[in-house]
């Protein structure tokens, strides 16, 4: 698919409208890293319609703007992170374990308890339903392995290399699955390695190459300070790079 010499496409999350989710009660709590399913304003068989009416309307938007590849704007997730990372087997979604944020609070994330496998695709069917949306080229996100394990409580590995590994693989599964449903460019959302600089030279760069083996087309490592209405007083630069 042609594209111009410097394309136009969304970093990230796009604004759910109101109809869809209780922003009050998403903002208060955070990013969330395991399921927050209250946040969402329908269940069931009503969610998926509202949520497919909100990725046309996002589509529309963009298509509008003049955006040369288009997303879903992640309207379907409670956050960038979660969707993924609660899907996985090796995770007790039961019980949560708590690390601390980039920030210093105390946040609930996935625990590990067992090997790290993907059971199933997870936004293959997301993506078949954008890529039906619009002619234009369109790119997926997904949580990087890097940032996996970092928003993660290990009970299983002992050994945060070896965990970010069978992370990167069950990333590499998704991918594929995504550039199987119709995904143009996919991305991965890497914003713990500036947040952990040191971390990321040991294992990020390994970890991010082992989920991208294969893959084929454009692909994107996306690197961030976090939300703005979490993250005060960001630094000047990306201690990683």
């Amino acid at each position: 698919m042609a594209l111009p010499l410097l394309p136009t496409t969304l970093v990230g999350s796009y604004p759910q409208p109101e109809w869809l989710i209780d922003r009050d009660k998403l903002v208060t709590s955070g990013p969330p890293r395991v399921r927050m399913h209250e946040v969402w304003r329908f269940q069931g068989e009503l969610l998926e319609t509202a949520q497919n009416d909100a990725v046309r309307l996002v589509v529309a938007d963009q298509e509008h703007a003049g955006i040369d590849i288009v997303t879903d704007g992640e309207v379907r997730r409670e956050s960038y992170f979660n969707r993924l990372a609660t899907e996985l087997d090796g995770i007790d979604l039961d019980t949560p374990g708590t690390v601390k944020s980039r920030t210093g609070k105390p946040t609930l994330v996935p625990r590990v308890v067992g090997p790290i496998r993907r059971r199933n695709a997870v936004e293959a069917d997301a993506t078949r339903y954008l890529r039906a949306q619009t002619s234009r080229a369109i790119k997926v996100t997904v949580p990087g392995p890097f940032t996996l394990t970092q928003l993660a409580l290990d009970e299983h590995y002992n050994d945060p290399q070896a965990l970010a590994m069978d992370y990167a693989r069950a990333v590499n599964a998704e991918l594929k699955d995504l550039k199987t449903a119709g995904a143009d460019v996919v991305q991965l959302d890497e914003p713990y390695l500036q947040a952990n600089p040191d971390a990321a030279r040991r294992y990020g760069v390994e970890a991010i190459n082992a989920a991208l083996d294969g893959i084929g087309g454009t692909t994107v490592v996306h690197l961030c300070f976090g939300y703005a209405y979490v993250v005060k007083g960001k630094p000047s630069g990306y201690s990683f790079l």
